[in-house]
């Protein structure tokens, strides 16, 4: 493969005119004064120099097209051998016809140029040869093998170097793209890993909102709703002390309770039914806590076989069971309330019922709506919606019937799977 244009130096490219017209005056000297005919050998240095610039010098843009630089070689050399064979000084011209097959010529046509340059030169080397006689053919095979083989096992060498350079090269860029390519992923990846904090970061925020308002409406709002209600039925009591000392102890005992468990919500802690109790225990006791406060009799009730689980899922269980009963108590009306803890073989599963006024479904659905749109439900909305977060959060699931005159029921599984605990 030639080299581009611009490569080609002034020695180079004005070398081969003056090595040519040395020889051309020491034709002209040696023949000239031999009283020898010079016609033949000036217009053979003339075609030849008319040849290289008419084809090579002025054409810079030929020296890239491979097909039109091998005939430019082919007649060059030509034009050498029969100066060559002529007059031998021309033999000196060969250094030139080597630098036009080096730098011109593709492979494999390449050692082919050179080796007939090699040709030409050992030929001007053997003039005096006598090639009639077999030791002479054998002699003048020697020198132009001689002058052939180190030059075409050059050009092979050469070659060979020539395409390690390209593979080299070619490594060495395939290496920078592919360093640009890792920069610019280790780049998106760092844009990415920023993303995902700053994502990471909110949605952290997120939770801790959603649990501390599950929380806050879980102890605070059921507590303060009591508190109220107690304190009511302290005010119509007015005639009766006893009866307004019992609402007044109620409340504050609610109070207390509200405040314990407004601490223990803040800093993630257990609900305080479960610090030394099972969650059937703490259910019981809720549910008598609860009972006594609004006077409607709860049923508590277990089945299976009770066993250790998750302190989340317990946690989840005894707050929805507090929500259905806060419920139940400010929307039912109801005489009757049964609570079930089941354990189940692949679940564990509270259902709390009333035999209350129950609802439309759809009037469910609509408050849901609202109070996931951030709007005021009235029939706890908030409620059903922080019941239904706390089961997803353990992969659980909350289902609510009712129907108006036919009372509510709420359900709450959780898989035993993620119920369970290591010992």
């Amino acid at each position: 493969m030639s080299d581009p244009p611009a490569r080609w130096s002034v020695a180079l490219t004005v070398g081969p005119y003056a090595l040519l017209a040395m020889l051309t005056g020491v034709t002209v000297a040696i023949k000239g004064s031999a009283g020898e005919s010079l016609i033949v050998d000036l217009v053979l240095c003339a075609l030849m120099a008319a040849w290289m610039l008419g084809v090579f010098t002025l054409r810079p843009a030929w020296r890239e097209r491979a097909p039109v630089m091998a005939v430019f070689c082919a007649v060059l050399i030509l034009l050498m051998a029969i100066l060559a064979i002529r007059d031998p000084w021309f033999g000196a011209f060969t250094p030139a016809g080597y630098v036009y097959a080096f730098r011109l010529l593709r492979w494999p046509w390449q050692p082919v140029g050179v080796g007939a340059v090699a040709v030409v030169a050992g030929t001007a080397q053997a003039y005096g040869v006598d090639k009639t006689t077999v030791a002479g053919l054998a002699t003048y095979g020697a020198v132009v093998a001689a002058n052939a083989l180190p030059m075409c096992a050059f050009a092979w060498f050469a070659r060979r170097g020539a395409r390690q350079n390209e593979e080299r090269e070619r490594a060495l860029q395939e290496a920078r793209e592919a360093n640009r390519r890792l920069a610019a992923s280790l780049a998106e990846n760092a844009a990415l890993h920023e993303r995902l904090l700053a994502q990471a970061r909110d949605a952290g925020v997120q939770d801790e909102r959603q649990r501390m308002a599950r929380e806050i409406h879980d102890t605070l709002a059921q507590g303060l709703t009591g508190i109220v209600s107690q304190l009511r039925a302290a005010e119509h009591a007015g005639d009766d002390p006893a009866a307004w000392r019992g609402h007044v102890a109620a409340a504050t005992k609610l109070a207390r309770e509200s405040l314990s468990e407004a601490r223990r919500s803040v800093h993630a802690l257990r609900p305080e039914p479960l610090r030394s109790a099972m969650l059937s225990e703490a259910l019981a006791g809720v549910a008598e806590r609860w009972s006594a406060l609004h006077e409607i009799p709860v049923q508590v009730t277990t089945t299976g076989t009770a066993r250790p689980i998750r302190p989340e899922a317990e946690a989840a269980l005894l707050r929805i069971a507090q929500e259905a009963l806060a419920n139940v108590a400010k929307h039912a009306r109801a005489t009757r309330v049964g609570v079930t803890l089941s354990y189940l073989e692949h679940e564990t599963a509270l259902d709390v019922r009333d035999d209350g006024g129950g609802f439309d479904p759809a009037q469910l659905d609509n408050a849901l709506d609202a109070a996931a749109d951030g709007f005021r439900a009235d029939r706890g909305g908030f409620g059903l919606i922080a019941m239904r977060q706390r089961m997803e959060s353990l992969s659980g699931t909350l289902q609510v019937e009712s129907e108006p005159g036919a009372g509510t029921g709420i359900s709450a599984r959780v898989p035993a799977e993620r119920a369970e605990v290591s010992a």
